[in-house]
């Protein structure tokens, strides 16, 4: 017995697949083309999206926002499980990954719920708040560039209805964030969010050693 977090060694992370994965078959041909890619890394592992999907049926969501939406994993993962009438608001800048992500929609019937906004995804957020969209939104998953990530949940923060929960990944960073030879602006901006949310009073917060690290916020 331990009071700490195991380390994920091959084995248990093996185990722990073999246990309790249950990716799909549209998920695993998905991320199968992805790992051609040489930004691959960016997508989230499969134990995650499945916990994410979790969280989305706990949470009963509607409305989700979902800043970084790459070739469209984990926005599958949430709409799959969002109730309907649902409404996914997908930010992204890159064409050619969310033209990935929209016909990987399509096979997983969610298209309908996935609406791609192809700008900065402060101008989207920031479009939405000016539209009067403040405090109606039940989840906003954050997986975009690490220097706007304070930004993105501030605006995220205003968007989303007390109760609502935001999720935050990449917040251990590769451990890079405990890395004192680490200085570039992304490990400076985590580190930076991660003491921010650590004394935030306006949310109830518990930050997760899932993959890369994943910060829940539920506002109060």
């Amino acid at each position: 017995m331990t009071k700490r977090t195991l380390e994920m060694t091959d084995g248990l992370y093996d185990y722990l697949l073999q246990t309790s994965g249950r990716e799909s078959d549209l998920l695993k041909e998905l991320a199968a083309i992805t790992a051609q890619d040489s930004m691959a890394r960016m997508q989230i592992a499969s134990e995650q999206g499945q916990f994410m999907g979790l969280l989305v049926k706990l949470m009963g969501a509607r409305n989700i926002i979902e800043v970084g939406t790459f070739t469209g994993y984990s926005s599958i993962c949430m709409a799959q499980n969002m109730i309907r009438p649902a409404r996914m608001v997908c930010c992204d800048m890159d064409e050619h990954w969310t033209n990935t992500a929209q016909q990987f929609w399509k096979k997983a019937g969610v298209e309908d719920i996935c609406q791609l906004h192809l700008a900065p995804a402060l101008d989207t957020l920031h479009k939405l708040l000016k539209q009067g969209e403040a405090r109606t939104f039940d989840m906003a998953f954050i997986d975009a560039d690490k220097e706007n990530y304070d930004h993105y949940y501030e605006a995220c923060l205003r968007l989303i209805r007390p109760g609502g929960l935001i999720l935050i990944d990449n917040t251990l960073w590769g451990g890079s964030v405990v890395d004192l030879n680490k200085q570039d602006v992304d490990t400076q901006a985590i580190r930076a969010l991660n003491k921010k949310l650590q004394a935030d009073q306006r949310i109830s917060l518990s930050h997760l050693p899932i993959a890369d690290g994943l910060t829940l916020c539920l506002k109060h």
